[in-house]
């Protein structure tokens, strides 16, 4: 999730539980530790552009990190903040590790994946039942942190917990309904998915995106679950096979291990870029959800060095009224046409 929204869980939780006369400062710990887990985005390298795929999510964000992630924390908010505030170091790591908790399990809910159990198993957790940046979610949340900062009761905090408690069972609701949706549209084609995966698209849970997979290619719709429940058909992409695709890979090259690093890290779904050709495709993320246009890839090189890494790139096109064309699916103005009957209100 978005810094903003950690941290809030964060703060959530020790304001929650423990005494109200420490609100304030319960929930300035746990909203700085709710966020921390997320430093492991400085694990970075110049010469391998991929090695922040393996460790974002991965042992800061581990369940069995949780204690030694709330003790730093507490070592050193203790310093900066807890002790001016008149607690004790076992209440600051009480608030930091109570926050800290929050960050793994709430990551886990939306669609990247998470490393619950590291070091036992590098299973990517995504529950996909929220996206990273959910306004609705949040700003209640926030609201109730805020409020009982001042007020000093514990009644705003739980009625906001309440609800974002509430919010995460509403999105399993709407992706199970989307999953449902998705094996009646592979149905009308006459497809047998391998397997098929529902994810909200941005910002709301009301749309979600359709990923499914046949024995030689993806197909990607979108759906409109639930409110007046529609269907956006897609498009589909030819799965990567790297003898067709790029015959010209050394399948003993640092490219060719880049690959299957990244293959890893999208859990299988990459594609060839239908434009540009060098590039592996991470087809399960699009702003637009019915489309096959990646929110990153990597690129490679013919003729690079056996020992040369592929490149990584963000893409982030947001021209051509794509954020209308997103809008208008939320309130169903885009084309579309009406779900299965089964699926009607």
């Amino acid at each position: 999730m978005d810094p903003l929204t950690q941290g809030t869980l964060g703060a959530s939780l020790p304001q929650a539980c423990l005494d109200r006369r420490h609100a304030a400062s319960a929930g300035l710990l746990g909203f700085l530790a709710g966020m921390a887990a997320d430093l492991d985005v400085l694990i970075r390298s110049s010469t391998d552009p991929l090695l922040f795929l393996e460790y974002h999510r991965q042992f800061t964000h581990s369940l069995i990190f949780i204690p030694v992630g709330g003790l730093l924390c507490a070592l050193l908010l203790h310093q900066l903040f807890g002790r001016r505030r008149g607690l004790s170091f076992r209440q600051s790591w009480l608030f930091c590790t109570l926050g800290y908790a929050t960050h793994a399990l709430l990551d886990a809910c939306t669609t990247y994946g998470t490393m619950l159990l590291w070091p036992f198993s590098d299973q990517r957790f995504a529950w996909n039942t929220i996206s990273i940046i959910d306004p609705l979610f949040t700003l209640p949340l926030l609201l109730g942190v805020v409020m009982t900062a001042r007020k000093k009761r514990h009644l705003y905090v739980r009625l906001a917990l309440l609800w974002a408690f509430s919010y995460m069972v509403l999105g399993l609701w709407q992706r199970n309904t989307a999953v449902d949706m998705g094996y009646a549209l592979a149905a009308e084609r006459g497809h047998e998915p391998l397997r098929l995966e529902a994810k909200p698209s941005f910002a709301n849970i009301l749309v979600w995106k359709i990923v499914y997979e046949t024995g030689d290619r993806y197909y990607v719709d979108a759906v409109r679950a639930r409110v007046a429940p529609r269907v956006f058909p897609g498009d589909s992409v030819e799965k990567l096979n790297i003898a067709r695709d790029m015959p010209w890979l050394d399948l003993a090259s640092q490219q060719a291990r880049d690959i299957e690093r990244f293959r890893w890290f999208s859990n299988g779904y990459i594609a060839r870029d239908p434009i540009y050709r060098n590039r592996v495709i991470d087809i399960r993320y699009s702003l637009i959800p019915n489309e096959v246009d990646p929110l990153w890839s990597i690129e490679l090189r013919p003729g690079a060095a056996r020992e040369e890494h592929a490149a990584y790139r963000v893409h982030r096109d947001t021209g051509g009224n794509r954020i209308g064309t997103m809008w208008s699916m939320v309130t169903g103005s885009q084309a579309s046409r009406p779900a299965a009957a089964s699926f009607s209100p």
